[in-house]
């Protein structure tokens, strides 16, 4: 009887190995796109500096931020003057697999896994599926000969590919195809989104999100002459915003909520609250209000909205903390410069926000609107460039990209 007990509690913790879920953050700045972190029971403050557990320094040079799946981390970097795609072991940053795009920058993608593929993007607009194993090509794309692709400005391609079902969602930019819908499996096309002249000005530097605004599946981006959208089955323009475009670079990923979209960018120009109402037979974004900059204006450090509120860095290039209500625009909170400088990249998780600063700054601050409170700092312990990449939090760690450096540091209860 004994060991009978005994192999059959054996049983039981065998097969709570085998399904225990995995760490996962498959795509740009978490599954949902929001900069949220499901993550629990994490340091509810920083007395010191979380504990550094591993640091690697080969992952070559670019702004990519980084995806984690099947214990495998997958970023870009320019190596050796090449574009590359690139595996690390998530134990221990060891370089597992590096696969050149053929494209010779610094990339600023992130990239998207999905199952045992992984899809990244190069600056000038190499688009590549590859194996998540090997790294081995599977196929390859690029926006400009594929799709009549453009840019706003000179700074590149920089979206991370949405996987929605069994379609790639991506921004080529082009006047007959501002966005496509490509066969994930096989980089086929599926359908293309057409733009009106006065749209054509290229893609941005956001990413795509999923809406149900009105009751209708749409794909919300920001491109280089504002807010577009386009229905999930057909890619058919359904409604467009232009007030919050400027002329140099649109960079934050919107946010989506009921019938809501949240948008605001930098170089002078605000931020707006956008409804979604039907018009007739098709849809219309209606404008609820425009903070000027001077109120509000998120650089490319993102915004996450918890409840109610949104929470970003405010001013072009400067991350000064900031907390809005949502449907007012009314400020909560906006304490001055806080503990770094520049431009500061946000991220929630377990009650409380990461400000990742481009000075190499990071503050953990309490998630309330009832006032601002700082619950801890510390400097990275590299400062390579500008410290613009989203910081990952994942299976209690803490992960922080500097140029070829990327940092993991121990931040659990």
């Amino acid at each position: 009887m004994f060991h009978k007990v005994t192999l059959a509690i054996c049983g039981v913790f065998v097969c709570s190995a085998v399904f225990a879920a995995k760490p996962e953050w498959t795509s740009w700045r978490g599954p949902e796109r929001n900069g949220i972190s499901p993550e629990k029971g994490l340091l509810k403050e920083w007395k010191d500096a979380p504990k550094l557990l591993w640091r690697i320094d080969n992952i070559g040079g670019g702004y990519a931020s980084i995806t984690i799946h099947d214990d495998r981390i997958f970023t870009m970097g320019q190596i050796n003057g090449e574009t590359c795609l690139i595996c690390l072991d998530l134990k221990d940053g060891r370089l597992l697999w590096k696969t050149e795009l053929g494209a010779q920058d610094a990339p600023n993608c992130t990239p998207t896994v999905d199952g045992d593929r992984v899809y990244g993007l190069s600056k000038n607009g190499v688009l590549m599926c590859a194996d998540t194993k090997t790294g081995r090509e599977i196929w390859k794309l690029k926006y400009e000969s594929d799709f009549g692709g453009k840019m706003m400005s000179g700074w590149g391609y920089s979206e991370s590919p949405l996987v929605d079902g069994n379609k790639l969602i991506v921004t080529p930019g082009g006047k007959d195809a501002m966005l496509a819908a490509l066969d994930k499996r096989t980089g086929k096309t599926i359908w293309k989104t057409a733009v009106p002249e006065k749209l054509a000005g290229g893609a941005a530097y956001s990413s795509v999100v999923i809406s149900h605004a009105a009751g209708v599946k749409q794909y919300v981006q920001l491109v280089g002459r504002g807010i577009v959208s386009a229905d999930a089955e057909t890619g058919k323009l359904l409604w467009n915003y232009e007030p919050i475009a400027n002329g140099t670079a649109n960079i934050p990923t919107p946010i989506v909520k009921g019938d809501y979209v949240f948008c605001s960018t930098g170089y002078g120009t605000g931020a707006a609250l956008l409804k979604v109402v039907k018009q007739g037979s098709g849809l219309e974004a209606e404008e609820v209000y425009f903070l000027k900059s001077k109120q509000m204006q998120n650089h490319h450090g993102g915004m996450v909205l918890i409840g109610d509120y949104i929470y970003c860095g405010h001013g072009h290039n400067e991350g000064f903390p900031l907390c809005i209500e949502m449907l007012t625009g009314k400020v909560a909170w906006s304490p001055g410069r806080g503990v770094g400088k520049g431009s500061a990249a946000v991220l929630a998780v377990d009650g409380n926000l990461i400000f990742r600063y481009e000075s190499g700054d990071v503050a953990l601050i309490e998630a309330t609107p009832t006032e601002y409170i700082l619950k801890g700092q510390f400097k990275s312990p590299t400062h390579h460039g500008a410290n613009w990449p989203h910081p990952v939090v994942v299976d209690g760690k803490l992960y922080l990209r500097d140029q070829t450096s990327l940092l993991c540091f121990d931040i659990k209860g």
